[in-house]
């Protein structure tokens, strides 16, 4: 662990850009907490970690958790579509029952107009033969 000095010299170095308040405190981090990549081959378990590399790891976290959400979202996007499509396959069962309900009815009164057709053709017929015969029957009447 850094002591208060070498982190002074670290935040004030002598010649260079030196580091930012940010990445000092990165750096500490990184050096008080083991690294959760368990990296203790070849490096020193003191070697701070390059800040780039850092980043980059950071970087690769951050994406995989943005990956992770998307695929969340994604995943219950894909749920509300099918329970949508599921509502939209019982609705359209239920019209298709109406409509072959409605279908029937219409066949019925169909039947029924043609019939009631007929039978008022019929009866138009009939009362036509009963007006030429009272014609006829009145006169003859007058003729007597």
């Amino acid at each position: 662990m850094l002591s208060a000095r070498e982190a002074i010299q670290l935040e004030h170095p002598g010649h260079g850009p030196g580091f930012t308040a940010n990445e000092i405190q990165e750096l500490l981090s990184l050096l008080q907490y083991p690294s959760p990549c368990g990296n203790s081959g070849s490096r020193g378990s003191n070697q701070a970690v390059n800040p780039t590399d850092e980043r980059k790891r950071k970087r690769k976290e951050s994406n995989r958790e943005s990956a992770r959400r998307s695929r969340w979202r994604r995943k219950k996007h894909l749920e509300g579509l099918t329970q949508q499509l599921n509502r939209l396959k019982i609705e359209n069962r239920e019209l298709q029952k109406r409509l072959g309900s409605i279908i029937n009815q219409s066949h019925a009164l169909w039947r029924e107009n043609d019939y009631l057709m007929s039978e008022s053709m019929a009866l138009k017929a009939r009362l036509s033969g009963l007006r030429h015969l009272l014609v006829a029957m009145n006169a003859m009447q007058q003729a007597q």
